[in-house]
């Protein structure tokens, strides 16, 4: 059982102590006196009923079960960390940072502008992005890793307790180079059995939008590779390793060297790309100014 002796303090000033090996260094990072790191670390011994520590000459040296409780420490002092961080949200107390999630293909052009728009309305804010799939951003939302997701919106399993702020709607383009381009002004993806595909891997929306697509054709599409972000995708279809399927929204990135065909309207597959938060968090003054810029985006786009 825990007893007074044992605190998060106490537990912090053991991780740095073992990291450092050194008294006064730990005081210098913890900006404490030596003695008072001598105290605490003898008080935690004391606390947890074991020996932590051994004298070698006028050094203080950690025994291993002390570096074992630093090293698990560093994780329970960051879920600790994390907790504090979600209380404080859910508290509607302001903080001045936020995690945004987005998809890779969002990054040159919706993005910035979220961002932009963001600090303009609250200049002190911090914006620290996640790059992900779908299915990963989603996740993260879930489990409190990002506090809002820039994503495809998910048509089914929504999870309960998430806000959405919608941004605009984008379709899936047949994608080929430029010297392998399609005659055709409408694609019927039923002609194109015998081709080679390229795709994204699996978790990401453009990916389960590609499968859809086919599935609406009535084929699977022959998948030669699957890869790990857009950017790297387009640069295999210019270079004609495959076709593949994308979304408007990355033309203006490589339009120059990727033809986008639109498909015929039988095969249409839709992303409603939005912006997603917990309910829990809709307090925080951050949120809210994310929140209205998208919501200002949104007018501009329709």
């Amino acid at each position: 059982m825990l007893n007074e002796e044992v605190t998060l303090r106490k537990l912090e000033i053991l991780c740095s102590f073992v990291r450092t090996g050194s008294l006064v260094k730990t005081a210098e990072e913890l900006r404490l006196s030596s003695v008072s790191i001598h105290k605490a670390l003898h008080s935690l011994e004391t606390g947890i009923a074991c020996p932590l520590f051994v004298k070698e000459g006028r050094q203080l040296k950690a025994l291993p079960a002390a570096v074992y409780l630093a090293e698990a420490s560093i994780d329970l002092l960051g879920d600790i960390d994390r907790i504090l961080k979600k209380t404080r949200s859910k508290a509607g107390v302001e903080i001045g940072q936020i995690r945004l999630g987005s998809m890779y293909s969002l990054t040159a052009n919706i993005i910035p502008r979220i961002i932009m728009g963001t600090k303009i309305r609250r200049p002190d804010l911090d914006i620290d992005l996640y790059l992900g799939s779908n299915e990963d951003l989603m996740n993260k939302l879930s489990e409190g890793t990002v506090d809002a997701v820039v994503i495809a919106v998910p048509s089914t399993n929504l999870p309960d307790g998430v806000q959405v702020v919608p941004l605009f709607e984008d379709d899936l383009f047949l994608a080929s180079s430029k010297k392998n381009k399609p005659s055709e002004a409408s694609i019927d993806l039923s002609q194109y059995r015998e081709e080679k595909f390229l795709t994204l891997q699996d978790g990401f929306a453009t990916t389960s939008g590609f499968f859809d697509a086919f599935q609406l054709a009535g084929f699977k599409p022959k998948v030669v590779m699957k890869v790990g972000d857009i950017f790297s995708l387009m640069n295999m279809v210019s270079g004609d390793l495959g076709r593949s399927l994308l979304p408007g929204r990355v033309k203006a990135l490589m339009g120059n060297t990727i033809e986008f065909t639109p498909l015929m309207p039988k095969y249409r597959v839709i992303q409603r790309i939005g912006l997603l938060y917990l309910q829990a968090n809709e307090s925080n003054p951050n949120i809210l100014a994310l929140a209205a810029e998208a919501r200002m985006l949104h007018r501009k786009n329709n």
